[in-house]
């Protein structure tokens, strides 16, 4: 009676399997090009709409300066809260470095139109000489035709 042999182990495959990481790493950049874009914004305000926006592409730049006034009358700089006195020198020192010394505010639609002056004065107390107020293009429908 003969044995029977198996030679399994003798065809071992040493090889590293890429494709798993490669299916997760893409599904990862996938993820992250979605959310980058959210959290540019910081705080969430309903910009008011308007018909003839201009796009502001130094608003959306990494470095960029910008004060957000929500609807119950909070100011934020950047992420940050800060208080109506606090404004105008933190503004001054983030612009310290700066050649733009451009501003942009984002204001809630309905928010309180004499905390938004508040703001704009403490950034306009900074010695700033630009100020981009931000908007949303609004959607316009095309009229319909009457027959």
């Amino acid at each position: 009676m003969a044995m029977a042999n198996r030679n399994e182990g003798k065809k071992v495959n040493s090889n590293i399997n890429v494709t798993p990481m490669v299916d997760v790493m893409l599904v990862l950049l996938i993820i992250f090009m979605v959310i980058t874009p959210m959290l540019n914004n910081k705080v969430n305000v309903d910009l008011p709409k308007t018909d003839s926006a201009v796009v502001m592409e130094d608003a959306n730049k990494e470095d960029a300066v910008t004060v957000a006034v929500t609807r119950d009358g909070r100011t934020f700089l950047g992420g940050d809260q800060v208080t109506l006195d606090d404004l105008g020198p933190k503004i001054a020192s983030k612009l310290e470095n700066k050649t733009n010394k451009e501003v942009f505010l984002r204001a809630d639609a309905r928010a309180n139109y004499g905390k938004v002056m508040d703001a704009v004065d403490g950034v306009r107390a900074a010695g700033v000489s630009q100020l981009g107020l931000l908007t949303e293009k609004r959607e316009t429908e095309e009229p319909p035709v009457k027959k």
